[in-house]
């Protein structure tokens, strides 16, 4: 049974998507069973994946990794997400941009932050 807010990946064609509504036994594309994304399953540094909240005017600005991750055409941040209580924010990124993201929420209110690899999966750090 799929929950709120769990991530699912197919794959053969790389689709990521969300679960909004929950309930579904299973979620398939592709005509195959979808994985669920489990944050830090997958063998990598951690200094390149887990998400830096920082504090700034306005809002928070999320690094991806201490160490700056690589934006390749085949191995980027393909999403930033903040999650609070009542919101999901996301920021889709593209390959040779900065692995980094501002947005316009008071850092009290942030549960978690996660984000997507293209090569090593979902990555998460809570508060």
């Amino acid at each position: 049974m799929t929950n709120l807010r769990e991530l699912y990946v197919c794959s053969i064609c790389g689709n990521v998507i969300e679960v909004v509504n929950t309930g579904a036994s299973a979620l398939v594309c592709c005509n195959k069973p979808m994985d669920k994304l489990v944050a830090g399953s997958k063998d990598a540094s951690l200094e390149k994946h887990v998400p830096v909240l920082e504090s700034v005017a306005g809002g928070i600005k999320v690094k991806v990794g201490s160490v700056a991750h690589p934006m390749e055409e085949k191995h980027y941040i393909r999403f930033i997400e903040v999650l609070t209580t009542g919101q999901v924010l996301r920021a889709e990124l593209v390959p040779n941009q900065a692995p980094e993201a501002s947005f316009l929420v008071n850092a009290n209110d942030v549960v978690e932050v996660r984000e997507y690899c293209t090569v090593h999966g979902l990555w998460q750090a809570s508060k």
